[in-house]
């Protein structure tokens, strides 16, 4: 487990990493949108081009960071039942959507997506906007974004395991949040200050 663990450990940092470098792409975006609306309005020209690349980059954003998105708990989730689960079961509900829906949708997109990407290539397909970009570029972010998220789903999947086992903390909190427990104790302390005072 120790082995898996540090595998956990290096996926996580290197989903950190395209974290902090997708912000770039979102920058980027915004600044040549900003650019081509000054162009446009100053000197009354435009490029399609402008406006894929800026597509371009946000689906670029999007795809690749969606890992970064899983490590960090930020997708798209339903507490509603979840919540009034015991950890233990909470930690089986994420093992099995891991295991058995984010996986196998990760190999599936791959498994078609890889291919696409490869015709996109191979054809060089181009936009079929006037002055459109060249559209293999903007497939590359595809498979690379699934790859990304599988190996963030597995990650994680490790670390429920782990923590079922005992060998780590919760993995479901975040940096400097309370658990259930933590804020309960934190009521029941107040609770008692206010009786006392």
């Amino acid at each position: 487990m120790s082995l898996l663990l540090q595998l956990s450990r290096a996926i996580d940092a290197l989903n950190r990493l395209v974290g902090k470098l997708v912000i770039w792409l979102i920058l980027a975006s915004t600044l040549i949108s900003a650019i081509n609306a000054v162009v446009r309005k100053a000197f009354n020209v435009s490029s399609n081009a402008y406006l894929e690349i800026q597509w371009y980059l946000f689906a670029w954003a999007f795809l690749v960071a969606a890992g970064y998105t899983l490590l960090n708990q930020e997708h798209v989730r339903i507490d509603v039942l979840n919540s009034k689960l015991s950890k233990r079961a909470q930690m089986w509900v994420d093992i099995a959507g891991f295991a058995l829906f984010l996986t196998p949708l990760c190999l599936v997109v791959l498994y078609f997506g890889i291919p696409m990407l490869i015709q996109q290539y191979q054809t060089g397909e181009m936009s079929g906007n006037p002055g459109g970009l060249i559209r293999w570029p903007v497939w590359v972010a595809l498979p690379l974004g699934f790859i990304l998220l599988l190996l963030q789903g597995w990650s994680e999947l490790i670390k429920r395991v782990a923590f079922l086992q005992g060998r780590i903390p919760d993995p479901t909190l975040k940096e400097g949040e309370k658990s259930a427990e933590e804020e309960l104790a934190e009521a029941i302390r107040k609770s008692e200050e206010n009786k006392n005072t």
